[in-house]
């Protein structure tokens, strides 16, 4: 009971911060258009949010994997 009870303050305690930060998580990645193109999924604490990234195994020009965190646009605390 007690190491659940952890688990869920330890859930809420990323969740907001990822709620403040405005970052989101890698959840999923698939390449598209002939293998030059990344899309990334990340988790956020609204929602998801998709990226498109160019793509070479290089990395020279592009990206070689989807980064772990991404900065998202929408932010709780923005002021419009």
């Amino acid at each position: 009971m007690r190491i659940l009870v952890r688990l869920i303050l330890l859930v809420a305690v990323v969740w907001l911060g990822l709620l403040f930060s405005g970052y989101g998580v890698l959840i999923d990645s698939n390449k598209n258009i002939a293998g030059v193109g990344l899309q990334c999924e990340y988790l956020t604490a609204r929602g998801t949010v998709t990226a498109q990234y160019l793509h070479t195994d290089s990395g020279i020009i592009g990206v070689t994997d989807c980064p772990l965190l991404k900065k998202s646009t929408d932010v709780v605390d923005s002021s419009q």
